[in-house]
């Protein structure tokens, strides 16, 4: 199949309109001093965080040290490690603080978050995680999904974050819902929902039962114990997840499935992907959202023995935004699955890959008879921006409004060539980056790299 077109340079009308905080360049060598890091050659112009009217998003959050590159020292403390707090502890400390900053800079505060979630490379950095986050976010940690993944950009990296939050101009109050008998983790303390203006946030549900969810997984969504074929695991554990947990959030908060406007799927083992979408297409059967399925360590979530967990986003259906279907002209490599959502002012893709119906696009899968001598990333990069791009040019914005690209990559090492084919298509462009490791295979098996990308739409900013 050949390449996409690039999308036509765009109008006056919409030209970029969105604020990158606090950038920084992030490229090889140890140990530089800040006033010499532009010296060499950047592989990184990242934002740490992005102002879009009355949003601001910081992603890709690690305990970073800006100044010198790596996991600060201050965390790691390779001298003397066991002294004082848990090296996790200090790396969630430092994570937060940093956060505040980005946050600062946008004009807006940890109160303002409302939403959260978090990767981590082992179960044992979760609690100092969470530990922190409730002390920061007191008296209302926002809603909140935990994953575990096997590896994060910076090899010394346990935890990053990504947040979301409101400034001052949008102009509505934050509202926690509880909705009777929705659950969440005993130790988590995250408000389930949350609901600012026509907007709804949902935390990350698994198909857990009993308060606190210490009940582990259903019993109505297990196979009977000794039966190998008494239903599916992965079909009974989305339907209870979806009737049991989401659509209690929505209805709680106002909304419902029909105004579900973007989901982040989780899934312990890819495999289950046909299966859980015969499940959520019965319950999607024609208004449906923007959906990205992302690959899990195993185990990957809280409950050990869980295989899928569920975020969504949503507006209200008393309110006065309005949703739409974009479509960018292309196969997502999905059938069935939308390319795009806008949400008032928010543009919501679907997981981008270099795929159609077929597979995986032309150049996008490395010669098996000689797989070193090159990379397929920068190809891929190549028709992911490319799509954006076209979505981008439908929604009525342009792709240097994104506020958030969250790449999952089943190997670290392509990163280096992304990036350099994402600063050759965006040029000057800092970038609101978080990269993740996930276990291959992706959605399409021939694909290596993945994005989930938002995009702020100026022209439908109500403030």
């Amino acid at each position: 199949m050949p390449r996409l077109r690039t999308a036509a340079v765009p109008t006056a009308a919409r030209r970029a309109a969105v604020e990158a905080l606090l950038p920084v360049h992030l490229g090889p060598g140890k140990g530089v001093r800040p006033e010499t890091a532009r010296e060499l050659p950047p592989s990184l112009h990242f934002a740490r965080g992005i102002r879009a009217g009355r949003w601001v998003f910081a992603t890709g959050q690690l305990a970073t040290d800006y100044a010198r590159g790596g996991i600060a020292d201050e965390v790691l403390r390779v001298d003397a490690p066991l002294s004082g707090r848990p090296k996790q502890q200090r790396e969630a400390m430092r994570v937060f603080d940093q956060l505040e900053q980005v946050l600062a800079s946008g004009g807006t505060t940890l109160a303002q978050v409302v939403r959260s979630d978090q990767y981590f490379t082992t179960w044992h950095a979760v609690n100092h995680y969470h530990s922190e986050r409730i002390r920061r976010f007191d008296p209302l940690v926002p809603p909140t999904t935990s994953i575990l993944m096997p590896r994060l950009l910076l090899p010394d990296a346990d935890l990053t974050g990504e947040y979301l939050a409101l400034t001052p101009a949008f102009g509505a109050p934050i509202e926690p819902v509880y909705p009777s008998g929705l659950h969440v983790p005993s130790t988590s303390g995250f408000a389930p929902v949350v609901r600012a203006g026509d907007f709804v946030f949902i935390a990350g549900f698994m198909a857990a039962h009993q308060p606190g969810d210490l009940g582990g997984i259903a019993p109505e969504a297990k196979v009977p114990d000794g039966h190998l074929w008494k239903g599916s695991r992965i079909k009974l554990e989305a339907d209870y997840a979806l009737k049991e947990k989401i659509a209690v959030a929505l209805d709680g908060a106002g909304a419902t499935l029909d105004t579900l406007v973007k989901a982040q799927v989780y899934l312990r083992d890819m495999s289950d992907l046909p299966a859980f979408n015969e499940v959520w297409y019965r319950w999607f059967p024609k208004v449906r959202p923007a959906v990205s399925y992302i690959p899990t360590s195993t185990p990957g979530f809280a409950i050990a023995d869980a295989r899928l967990e569920i975020n969504a986003l949503a507006l209200t259906v008393a309110g006065t935004t309005r949703r739409r279907t974009i479509d960018g002209g292309f196969h997502t490599g999905i059938d069935g699955q939308p390319a795009a959502v806008l949400a008032g002012d928010l543009l919501l893709c679907s997981a981008l890959l270099a795929a159609d119906g077929d597979g995986a696009l032309e150049g996008c899968v490395a010669d098996p008879r000689q797989p070193y001598f090159g990379s397929t990333a920068q190809a891929q990069i190549d028709h992911i921006v490319d799509r954006a791009q076209r979505l981008c040019d439908a929604a009525g914005t342009v792709l240097e409004n994104m506020t958030r690209l969250q790449l999952f990559v089943t190997d670290l090492s392509e990163v280096g060539a992304a990036c350099r084919a994402l600063a050759r298509r965006l040029p000057g462009l800092a970038l609101p980056l978080s990269v993740v490791e996930v276990p291959a295979p992706l959605p399409v098996p021939a694909c290596t790299i993945m994005a989930d990308l938002w995009v702020y739409v100026p022209c439908a900013d109500p403030a």
